[in-house]
C-alpha cells in the first residue's frame, strides 16, 4: 500500500528535467494544455453573449426546452468555470506526462474536461427545474417575484457561509492530495472519471453562487461575468475563502433589500408589476 502511495505522488507531481533528453513534459506541451482551456472558454463567451443578445433576460427558462437549455447551459458553464479549473486538468496533465505522448495528453486533456462538464450538465438538470418553477411561479402570481428573489439570495448567502461550500472550495483550491488518489484510478476512462471528481467537488463549491441566476436571470452576461470573476478568485486568491465570506454577506443583504427593490430582480421581472404600481 505504501508503494502504491508512493507511486501515485511520483505520478501526481510535475516532471522534472531528464538531462539531454529535455523534459517529461515539454514547455510547448504545457503551452499547448493551456491553449486548448482558452480555444473552449473564449468561444464559449462568444456564443453566450450572442445568445443572450438574441434573448435578453427573462423569467424561468425563457420557454426553451430541456434540450436547448441544457446545450446553452454547458456554453455557460465552459464560459465560467474553465478558467478557475484549468490549474487543476493541467496539473494533472503534468502528472501524467510521463506516461503519455503529446497528442494523448491532448487527449486526456479533452477526456477529464469532458466528465468535468457532465457534472455541470446534470446539475443543470436541476437549475432548469428551479427556473422551470419560479417561472411559473411568477407568472401566476406577479407579486411573488420579490419574494423569491429574496429567497434565492438568501439561500445563496447561507451557502456561501455554510460549511458544504468551504469543504468544497478546500478542494478546489488544494487539490494535488486528490489528485494524489486518482493516480491510483484504473483505466479505462480514467481521466474522465478525474472530471467527474473533480466537477462534483466545483458544483458544491459553486452552487450557492447559481442559485443568484433566479432573480438575476440565466442570462444576465453581466450576472455571469461577475459570478465567473468571484469563482477565479475565490479559487486561486490567497485569500479567496475571505472573499467567500464578504459575499455571503453581501446575499444576505441583498436579501433583506430584495423585496423593496424591483431592479435587484431583472430575472424575475416579465409580468411582476413595479413598485410604484401596487
Amino acid at each position: 500500500m505504501r508503494r502504491n502511495r508512493i507511486s501515485a505522488f511520483v505520478l501526481a507531481r510535475p516532471p522534472a528535467p531528464t538531462g539531454a533528453g529535455g523534459r517529461l513534459l515539454p514547455t510547448r506541451d504545457l503551452a499547448a494544455a493551456w491553449i486548448l482551456v482558452v480555444l473552449i472558454a473564449v468561444p464559449a463567451w462568444v456564443l453566450t453573449i450572442g445568445q443572450a443578445r438574441g434573448m435578453g433576460v427573462e423569467p424561468g427558462t425563457m420557454g426553451m426546452a430541456l434540450p436547448l437549455f441544457l446545450l446553452l447551459w454547458v456554453t455557460m458553464m465552459s464560459a465560467m468555470m474553465l478558467p478557475s479549473m484549468a490549474p487543476v486538468a493541467i496539473t494533472w496533465v503534468r502528472g501524467i506526462g510521463r506516461q503519455s505522448s503529446g497528442w494523448t495528453r491532448t487527449a486526456r486533456t479533452v477526456e477529464f474536461v469532458g466528465g468535468y462538464l457532465l457534472v455541470w450538465t446534470a446539475f443543470g438538470v436541476l437549475a432548469y427545474a428551479a427556473l422551470a418553477f419560479t417561472g411559473g411561479l411568477v407568472d401566476d402570481h406577479p407579486t411573488a417575484g420579490r419574494w423569491i428573489g429574496s429567497i434565492a439570495f438568501l439561500l445563496a448567502g447561507l451557502y456561501q457561509l455554510g460549511p458544504l461550500k468551504h469543504v468544497c472550495l478546500r478542494h478546489c483550491r488544494d487539490p494535488l492530495s486528490h489528485l494524489v488518489r486518482y493516480a491510483g484510478f484504473r483505466r479505462p476512462a480514467r481521466d474522465l472519471r478525474v472530471g467527474v471528481h473533480h466537477g462534483a467537488y466545483c458544483v458544491g463549491c459553486c452552487a450557492g453562487l447559481m442559485v443568484v441566476f433566479v432573480p438575476l436571470g440565466v442570462m444576465n452576461v453581466a450576472a455571469m461575468a461577475g459570478l465567473a470573476l468571484v469563482i477565479f478568485v475565490e479559487k486561486l486568491w490567497s485569500r479567496g475563502p475571505l472573499l467567500t465570506t464578504v459575499v455571503g454577506v453581501a446575499f444576505l443583504v441583498l436579501a433583506v433589500l430584495a423585496p423593496f427593490q424591483d431592479w435587484m430582480l431583472p430575472g424575475l421581472q416579465g409580468s411582476m408589476p413595479s413598485m410604484g404600481g401596487m
